[in-house]
């Protein structure tokens, strides 16, 4: 069994000044950094490529539309499907975003209807802002992962297995646990955007690679969702087995696989890429 480092969640802290609390930079903020640097760079590189319909002020708004989009619906998310009991305490825990919880679907969402709202604004058509989207945000889920372990919060059900954790319960014993937050880290995160990148490296049907991060995420959040434990306000929904989050992402493998064979199928031309003249 592995010792938990407990990592302070506090990154940085400086102050007080003039009688004013310490400025305090979080890891969680810092993760949600890493996030949407990494896929406003990565966005750059590929709007470089010979052919790309997107240029650099594009790719600034894009990142300014959906980093809006990402905190607003994943707290709102996180507040409908898991923050009951924090919200219960005070009502202004919704904006202590900080302290972690945030939903993923509701991210999601949040992207989405970003997503809309840039592609109205651009004149471009919102499923080639999906596809373009699509391969940017597996590196930023693997450092929200890390916050969330670094938190110390989204442990998985207790394991004998050599790469437990030792968590205390409530009377302050160890007890292993599945690093659930990790694993998350590599399927949802890094496998994904491994994944996603390496599909998208070639042209590829209008709508394919939207479907493809459905899929891949949906299949990679489920099977984890298996060791995780759910949120103690919430518990189990069904069965002792079902729990939220298999509930939120059933419906993204089945909506993702017919994406993706009605793209193929229509075999439309992403507008990401200009037509090659002969």
């Amino acid at each position: 069994m592995l010792v938990y480092p407990h990592i302070n969640p506090i990154a940085i802290s400086i102050g007080p000044f003039l009688g004013v609390g310490p400025l305090r930079v979080h890891w969680y903020g810092i993760m949600y950094l890493v996030g949407f640097t990494t896929a406003w760079l990565l966005a750059r590189y590929r709007a470089r490529r010979p052919g790309s319909t997107w240029n650099g002020l594009d790719i600034d708004d894009l990142i300014f539309y959906c980093a809006i989009g990402v905190i607003v619906g994943g707290r709102t998310g996180w507040c409908i499907f898991y923050g009951h009991d924090v919200l219960a305490e005070n009502w202004l825990n919704a904006f202590r975003i900080w302290d972690g919880g945030m939903s993923f679907h509701g991210g999601l969402a949040g992207v989405v209807v970003a997503a809309f709202l840039f592609a109205r604004a651009k004149g471009k058509h919102a499923v080639d802002v999906f596809d373009f989207l699509a391969p940017l945000p597996g590196i930023g889920l693997m450092a929200g992962r890390l916050g969330n372990f670094i938190n110390g919060e989204l442990w998985g059900k207790p394991t004998n297995l050599p790469w437990a954790f030792g968590v205390p319960n409530a009377q302050g014993v160890l007890i292993g646990r599945h690093p659930s937050q990790l694993y998350e880290a590599v399927l949802e995160g890094l496998l994904l955007f491994v994944i996603m990148w390496t599909f998208t490296a070639k042209p590829r049907p209008r709508l394919a690679p939207s479907a493809l991060f459905m899929i891949v995420y949906g299949f990679a959040r489920f099977t984890v969702e298996w060791v995780r434990l759910p949120d103690a306000d919430i518990g189990y929904l069904a069965g002792n087995w079902l729990t939220m989050g298999m509930l939120l992402t059933m419906p993204m493998i089945v909506i993702g696989a017919i994406m993706m064979v009605y793209a193929y199928r229509r075999n439309a031309v992403s507008g990401n890429l200009a037509p090659v003249k002969s």
